[in-house]
Parts: structure tokens; sequence; C-alpha cells
């Protein structure tokens, strides 16, 4: 019975140092199907703008150096961005401690000690019984150890492929992040920048109104006006007024969101954004490329091949277990218990060596069940990864028409602002002429005072689809040569 299993183990043994192979499956980067280019891709690439950006540094084709400033500082200071880099550095730690288990691990260990022996026990009455026995006793050690768990089956080869993925995955995770704080500090840049401009309007919309009422409380006072019209001019003026504390809130919200962004306490960067600006314009993107670029560009699309290439490896470091492990350990040093100047003798060396063997060969079961549950890991990584891809090509879509249809709303309500502009002076002469009533002046503030906040908001959200545009294509990042490879 044992010579079949003696001749079944070195068999094993001497395929796996011959070939060198790793057991379990390689890694083979799943097919992603992608189309030629984009739906709305050409709609994009058609629009209009007065400056072009360059997609890595995008943020810069707003042509605004404050908004360039908030970015440069949130990319230095953003704590978001700061636990990413923390985790990079935890995985390239994970990757040095699976490149070390590879190799041999040595020790030194020195020692020495005294000793007083008891004449009580056994051994002490038999060693008493020697009229030169030394009741004191000493002892002197040093020795160099090596121990090597020897890879035959590549277990923990697999493992270091594993860790190697895991920290690549880390590293276009900060990149993510990196990303991901560009965009959203550029984002409530610009949503700050569109509350500005509505307070802006809401603010003239009380003076115009304001203005209305003190001609009518002259018109009453001469008797020229009725009360009602007075009544009907101070509640369209306090329906205006009304609007400014929620707009003045968001604008609060926003500038607090701006400053935790960049790393500092609410209120930091307020007195910088007090005097309002234009609303940033959308820049032309200077090239979108192909669906299937996103596979490369994207770093979140990395994270997850990345994972699902270390989910691949781990099935091999769970297949590993059906094999015996081997492991080496030597030591080689010297002993004495005379003088410690007899240390270094020949007679005091001594050297050792062990060649072990663990083999879970009645453990099939558990060992089965481990590699079950890597392949249910691999196919969730598998899945969720086919689904990044979907999601990451619906993202782009999405900016794409939103960008083109936001400006074309704005420039559309821009028209209408115009026409509704020369309406409410045309309604407010005839007014004064007594040949309309109160009622069509209001009713031509309030669609002035509307379709100009809808124009301020659809110039917002223009810019803000162009900055989920540059970020939904990847904003340029291009991997390491090595990392390429890897993916391939």
């Amino acid at each position: 019975m044992l010579m079949p299993l003696k001749r079944t183990l070195i068999s094993l043994i001497v395929a796996g140092l011959s070939a060198g192979c790793a057991v379990g499956p390689d890694y083979i980067r799943p097919e992603t199907p992608m189309p030629d280019h984009y739906l709305g891709q050409e709609a994009v690439e058609q629009r209009h703008a007065n400056a072009t950006a360059d997609i890595v540094a995008w943020w810069d084709g707003f042509g605004d150096p404050q908004l360039t400033r908030f970015v440069t500082l949130a990319l230095q200071q953003n704590l978001d961005f700061v636990q990413a880099s923390a985790r990079v550095a935890q995985a390239r730690a994970g990757l040095g401690a699976a490149d070390a288990a590879l190799l041999p691990s040595g020790n030194i260990v020195g020692q020495a000690g005294r000793a007083y022996q008891s004449v009580e026990t056994p051994l002490g009455q038999v060693l008493n019984s020697n009229p030169k026995f030394d009741r004191y006793g000493n002892t002197y050690e040093a020795d160099v150890g090596v121990a090597w768990d020897l890879d035959v089956f590549g277990g923990l080869r697999r493992g270091r492929e594993a860790a190697r993925a895991e920290y690549q995955a880390s590293e276009a995770g900060a990149v993510a992040t990196r990303l991901a704080v560009a965009a959203q500090t550029v984002d409530i840049y610009i949503s700050i920048r569109g509350l500005q401009t509505r307070l802006e309007i809401a603010r003239k919309q009380v003076q115009t109104q304001q203005e209305l009422l003190s001609t009518i409380n002259l018109l009453y006072g001469k008797g020229l006006a009725a009360e009602l019209q007075v009544r009907q001019a101070e509640g369209a003026l306090d329906q205006v007024r009304a609007s400014i504390p929620a707009l003045e809130s968001g604008l609060d919200t926003a500038m607090n969101a701006l400053d935790v962004m960049l790393g500092t306490s609410p209120g930091t960067h307020r007195n910088e954004l007090a005097n309002a600006g234009a609303i940033p314009i959308a820049p032309q993107i200077a090239a979108t490329g192909s669906p299937g670029d996103l596979l490369r560009r994207r770093p979140d699309l990395i994270v997850a091949e990345r994972r699902l290439a270390a989910s691949n490896a781990r099935i091999g470091m769970a297949v590993s277990e059906y094999y015996p492990k081997l492991s080496f350990n030597g030591l080689i040093g010297s002993a004495t218990s005379v003088s410690s100047g007899n240390l270094f003798s020949s007679g005091a060396s001594q050297a050792a060596g062990l060649v072990g063997l663990r083999w879970r060969l009645f453990d099939f079961g558990r060992i089965n069940a481990q590699i079950d549950q890597a392949k249910g890991q691999e196919a969730e990584a598998l899945a969720a990864y086919r689904l990044a891809v979907l999601r990451a090509t619906e993202d782009v879509e999405n900016s794409f028409s939103a960008l083109v249809k936001r400006e074309d709303q704005a420039d559309i309500l821009a028209h209408g602002v115009d026409s509704l502009s020369q309406a409410r002076g045309a309604s407010f002469a005839a007014y004064q002429k007594g040949v309309v009533s109160l009622i069509e002046v209001l009713q031509a503030d309030d669609n002035l005072l509307r379709a100009s906040d809808m124009r301020a908001q659809a110039q917002t959200e223009s810019a803000r689809a162009a900055v989920a545009a540059f970020k939904a294509l990847g904003g340029g990042w291009q991997p390491p040569e090595s990392e390429t490879a890897a993916i391939r």
C-alpha cells in the first residue's frame, strides 16, 4: 500500500519540478464586443465651442483660472484621494509579501544560559553521586537557520498573480478616485456659478418689481390706479423675493461641499467665491475615441478587469491544495556547555536538515468546497466586469445626449429671453398708456423671470454634462506599459 503511494508522490513532485507549472486555469482576458462608435458621437463632434479641451487635463478647457486652481488644490488635498493612495501602499505591501513567500527565509539565533541543578530529582541524585559534579551549568549556542516552502505546484505563484492583480487594481482605483475628485470639484464649481447667476436674475427681477410697485403706488396716490393693482404688485414682488432664500441655501451648501472637496473646513474659500462669476462654457471634446477605447482608458474598468484576474488566480491557489506541500528546513551552528571560548571550535559545530511533507490527502471535501467558492467568486467578478463595461458606455451615451440637448435648450431659451424682454417693455409702456391692464405686465415679468432662470439652469446643466462626458470617457488615463501587457 505504501509503495504505490510513494511512487505517486515522487511522480507528482518530479512532474511539477520539471514542468515548472502552476495548477489552475491560466487567465485569459474576456472578449467584450463593443460597437464601432457611440450613438451620440457625431452630434458631439459637430458642436461649436469657443475652446477645445485636452482629454487629460480637460478642466483647463473651460478657460477659468479659478476653476483650474481649485482642481489643482483638490488633487493635492482631497482626503478621498489620500485614502486611495494609502490603499495602493497596502496593496504594494501585499505584493511584496507574496513575492517573499516564494523565497527562502533565514534567521540567526544565539543564546546563552546558566542553570543550577536540583539534587532532589532523580537526575540530580544520579549526577550528585559523582564527586566532581558541579551543580552550576552553562550553555552557549549560535545557529543560522533557513526555511523554504518549495512551490512545486504553483500555489504560491498563483498567490503572487492574485496579489499583483490586486495591486494593479488599487493603482487604477487611485486614478479613478483622482478623476472623480477632479470631476466633482468642477461640477460643484459650475453649480456655484449657476446658482450665483440665478440669484442675480432673481435680484434684478426684485428690483424691477419694486420699480413697478413704486410706479403703481404713485398712480394710486393720484387716484389713477386701484388698490387691487397695488396688492397684485406687492404679491408678485413677494413671490420673487421668496425664491431668493432657497437659492441662497443651495449656494451655501455648494460652497461647503467645495471646501470639503478641497480638504478644508466649510467657509475657507467662501470669500474667494463671493463675487459672482460667469457660468463656465463647455469646451469642445478633442477626441471622443471609440467605445473600445474605454476598456483601456477608464480606470474603473481596469479595476474590474484586474479583480477578475485576481479571482482567476485564486482558483489556482485553491486547486494547489490537492497536491502535497514540500518544505525544507536547515540549521548550521555551534553549541557548547563548557565555556564560551569553545563555542566556535570544531567539536562544538552542529548541523541539521529536514524535508517536510504536508498533504491534505483525506481533506478533499473541504478543498472541493474551496475551489467551488473560488470559481463562484470568479463568476461574480466576470459579471461585475461585463456590467461595468455596459454602464461605462451608458454613461458616455447619457452624457453626450445631455450635453447636446442642454446646449440646444440654452440656445432656444436665449432667443426666448430676448423676445420676452422686449415683450415686457412693450407691455409696461402699454400699461402706462392705459391700453393693457396690470395683469399683462405682471405676466410678462413672470414669463421673463422663468425664461431667464431656465436659461441659467440650461447653461449650468450643459457645462455639467460636459464634465460628465469627460469623466465617462475616462479622462485620458492610460495604464503603464507593464500593466497594459498584463491585461491583454
